[in-house]
């Protein structure tokens, strides 16, 4: 399904036919197509729909916070959906537009947003510079080190072999999405400020995690949980932060969900 606003034209998949609509938003390096597990599992007794996010497969006029809520705001206004699950920068977005859209109930797992003295978005110089070199492998590998992943792998050992799956046929999709992750940086940086703001969201939330997920998302959850006025809170047991992917596990995902969106 496609739909055309302010000149930007936002595609999304569509699964289910249930009474209750969902809104999916995908994280970094991801398109709508990471979440077909999930939304398949969810299909069952939802409407569930997941747009592909900016830089997806097609130009990006705007990049930050604001044009991708104007985007969330189309998909619910085209969709009638009032539920809205985000991952990562995608639950980010989904957070600050529940300030402004008509969301109801709002599942966010693990945003990375800034809190301490931990900066989310650090990786963000040297990725930059890797990526002016076409140094795509060493440019994912410092993301990912940045995200808290693959913590205990040396760089040196990660950057040759993604440089070979990156060049093998099932790569090229990532190797298209390593450079939307300034994309995603830049929503982070967008949406820096105290986690107080949040205190005007009215929409019931199910704050998620993973139990194996780096120490500082666990404390983004801990500041956001005492500050939403209608919160409840769900960790996943043997999983990370990627949980809701494909390659994760999204089936334990969609049983936490179903009967918060029900």
């Amino acid at each position: 399904m496609a739909m055309t606003a302010t000149k930007t034209t936002i595609r999304w998949r569509t699964y289910g036919s249930g009474g209750t609509k969902l809104v999916l938003l995908h994280g970094g390096m991801q398109t709508s197509a990471n979440f077909t597990k999930l939304a398949e599992d969810l299909a069952r007794d939802f409407t569930v729909y997941v747009p592909d996010r900016r830089g997806r497969g097609r130009a990006v006029e705007r990049a930050g916070l604001g044009p991708e809520i104007e985007d969330l705001r189309g998909v619910l206004d085209e969709t009638g959906a009032r539920n809205v699950f985000g991952l990562s920068s995608g639950a980010v977005i989904a957070l600050r537009a529940a300030l402004e859209l008509p969301i109801d109930r709002l599942a966010l797992y693990e945003p990375p947003l800034k809190y301490g003295t931990h900066d989310p978005v650090a990786w963000l110089p040297r990725y930059e510079k890797e990526l002016a070199r076409n140094r795509r492998a060493a440019a994912f590998v410092t993301v990912t080190k940045g995200a808290g992943e693959l913590r205990h792998v040396p760089r040196a050992a990660l950057i040759p072999l993604l440089g070979l799956a990156l060049r093998s046929g099932e790569g090229k999709v990532l190797n298209d999405l390593i450079p939307t992750m300034r994309l995603d940086a830049a929503v982070v940086e967008d949406a820096a400020g105290p986690l107080e703001t949040y205190a005007r969201v009215e929409a019931d939330t199910l704050l998620l995690g993973g139990e194996r997920s780096s120490a500082y998302l666990k404390g983004v959850l801990n500041g956001l949980e005492p500050v939403l006025p209608r919160v409840r809170r769900v960790t996943l047991t043997g999983v990370g932060h990627t949980a809701a992917d494909n390659s994760g596990n999204p089936a334990l995902v969609a049983a936490a969900l179903r009967p918060f969106f029900r």
